[in-house]
């Protein structure tokens, strides 16, 4: 317990999900019959999903349906027996669609499901230290083919920049000056093509990886803002400084689907930047000294980085919060970095 309340303290700050009760929808006919429902459920639970007839209507049948999902159907009122099992993290809004005497009407509530694992707190070494530039407003941050790239933002007056450079000498191999509109933010490389993300501009780049010509802008499908960005191969998963971590198509950049990320039974927010490390991703809690290991098919926080300590090593005076994130799969090493950080540490996880 006293380990799990630790790692519960590193990561609070965030807001917590709204505790207890569910609601309800209006609806003067029929309403869930709900009064025993909890507030939060975990996925090995079950829901008995039932309707009251108040009013003594002759009910023909009932249809279910989870975040608009059809789970179901019964004649009459019988109930039925909604599994949590494979549902995602998050809100679960229930709606029944009752047909009865030769009409229909709509009933509603809601639970959360919130996670049922206990993270772990994951220990580290320092393998080696660099010099990182303190005029990079850190964004983003990845390998591909043995060099760095960096994404930064035009914060503390540093500007929106993206490059490649050697992380053992500093060297500048290319850089691309973003427009002052654009304040940018997360990377990522995938099928030789960079993708980077603005803040509030819904303004995405796609740039040939080769060349560092621009083959592409996009807008946000959604009405979201960019932060981090990461890709396991195929998929591009974006957050958006809420617990949300989106999952976008590469080659059309609209998304496909999302998760809620949820440490225990609270839900993370300020996901920011983002890194794909063998199956799970990584992920920067905004202004906390901690990185959260995600379960991507869930949302399920299974593991927690502590590095208040690098932040305490930190002496340049503008330096802010712990960003950025990249693996280097020729090393199997992580390396971190923060906005204006004097230092880049190159490190290895273990349990």
């Amino acid at each position: 317990m006293k380990n799990y309340n630790f790692l519960f303290i590193i990561l609070l700050g965030i807001a917590l999900a709204n505790c207890g009760g569910t609601k309800k929808g209006e609806n003067s006919i029929f309403t869930f019959d709900d009064s025993k429902y909890k507030g939060k459920y975990q996925s090995q639970e079950s829901l008995n999903l039932g309707i009251l007839n108040t009013n003594s209507k002759t009910v023909d049948s009932v249809v279910y349906f989870n975040n608009d999902v059809k789970i179901g159907s019964n004649k009459g009122l019988e109930k039925l027996t909604f599994s949590l099992k494979d549902q995602k993290l998050g809100y679960q809004n229930l709606k029944a669609v009752v047909y009865f005497e030769g009409e229909n009407s709509i009933a509603t509530t809601r639970i959360e499901l919130v996670s049922s694992i206990t993270p772990k707190l994951l220990n580290y070494t320092i393998v080696n230290t660099y010099p990182h530039d303190t005029e990079s407003y850190t964004q983003g941050l990845e390998f591909n083919k043995d060099t760095l790239y960096e994404s930064t933002g035009s914060g503390n007056n540093c500007k929106s920049y993206l490059r490649k450079y050697d992380y053992k000498s500093g060297e500048i191999f290319k850089q691309t000056d973003l427009d002052p509109m654009y304040f940018g933010e997360g990377i990522t490389i995938v099928n030789n093509q960079i993708f980077q993300l603005t803040w509030q501009n819904k303004t995405g780049f796609i740039y040939n990886a080769n060349t560092w010509k621009l083959e592409k802008t996009f807008t946000y499908e959604k009405d979201i803002e960019g932060w981090g960005i990461t890709n396991d191969g195929k998929n591009i998963y974006q957050s958006d400084g809420t617990e949300k971590i989106w999952t976008m198509n590469p080659a059309n950049q609209k998304m496909i689907d999302h998760i809620n990320v949820y440490s225990a039974d609270a839900k993370i927010k300020s996901i920011n930047e983002l890194e794909w490390i063998n199956g799970k991703i990584y992920a920067n809690i905004y202004q906390k000294d901690a990185i959260a290991v995600v379960n991507p098919a869930t949302g399920a926080v299974e593991g927690i980085l502590d590095f208040s300590a690098l932040r305490k090593s930190i002496q340049f005076p503008q330096a802010e919060v712990l960003n950025g994130i990249a693996y280097n799969p020729k090393t199997k090493t992580i390396f971190v970095t923060g906005k204006q950080w004097e230092k880049m540490f190159e490190i290895r996880v273990s349990e």
